[in-house]
């Protein structure tokens, strides 16, 4: 598997999605409803995200000939090839599509490469709104840009990064106890929070400001976010030494057999350098 050639194959198919989306930005788009899990923001999709999907395919499929992989992508049915194949491509056209409705920041392209077991060996991001992409591959490190991505020096207060308040999350109560313990563990002054964004945004804010920490604890309710939210950032923070897991410490199912929802397990990402 040439993962670098790969690897650049997916920037290239991410950059050209960023600009249908940036030729959107400034027009009202219309909303259309879809399947999905119990939150808004899961249930809605424009005709923007098929239109970038397309484009992404369009570099993609070639590579799953050439190297018999597998495709998952978010506004395509799962056609169950991601169980059978080595390696499968999971793409989320546009992650954040609430944020890029309303014309707020938070909304990006995602793509990675992901095992059969579930492992991430690819990920690639990019933000229109900032024209930044970052990317990385098992191994070989991770770039902002085409600069080797330095994690910031540590603030002296906990942030908390989430797509909603702390108040609407499954458990509120076991959430802020949580981030207060860990601003004991560490000796910090307190807990900021970062709203809003898609996760897989949120998720890069984790790594722009630590010590930090982005948590959905497990739940029975449909949602949580689903694999193509948490594959490409997942690979970064592997990468960079930090915590991609689920909630309970273990690995991401992201190749998860009854549903592409994670719910069930929750998830973690924390960044705290030096730990």
């Amino acid at each position: 598997m040439k993962l670098p050639e790969l690897k650049e194959t997916a920037i290239e198919a991410a950059l050209a999605a960023g600009q249908i989306i940036k030729s959107y930005m400034d027009e009202d788009i219309r909303v259309e409803e879809k399947n999905g899990g119990t939150n808004y923001a899961s249930q809605v999709v424009t005709k923007v995200d098929k239109e970038c999907e397309e484009e992404i395919l369009s570099y993609l499929y070639p590579t799953c000939k050439e190297y018999n992989l597998a495709l998952l992508t978010e506004e395509t049915e799962d056609d169950g090839s991601r169980f059978e194949k080595d390696y499968f491509w999971c793409v989320d056209p546009i992650d954040g599509t609430l944020a890029f409705i309303n014309k707020e920041p938070g909304f990006s392209v995602s793509i990675a490469l992901v095992s059969r077991e579930g492992e991430p060996v690819i990920g690639v991001i990019y933000d229109p709104s900032t024209d930044t992409i970052y990317h990385g591959a098992k191994g070989q490190g991770v770039y902002k840009n085409e600069v080797p991505w330095d994690i910031p020096e540590p603030n002296e207060y906990l942030t908390h990064v989430t797509d909603k308040p702390l108040e609407h999350t499954s458990r509120p109560g076991d959430l802020k106890q949580l981030l207060h313990d860990k601003v004991d563990e560490l000796n910090l002054s307190g807990i900021t929070v970062i709203q809003g964004g898609g996760s897989v945004l949120n998720a890069i804010n984790v790594l722009k400001n630590p010590p930090s920490s982005m948590i959905k604890h497990p739940k029975k309710e449909i949602g949580g976010g689903s694999i193509w939210d948490f594959a490409s950032t997942a690979c970064l923070f592997q990468e960079l030494g930090y915590r991609a897991s689920n909630f309970e410490g273990g690995p991401l199912d992201l190749n998860r057999k009854d549903s592409t929802f994670m719910h069930h397990e929750g998830i973690y990402y924390e960044c705290v350098p030096g730990k």
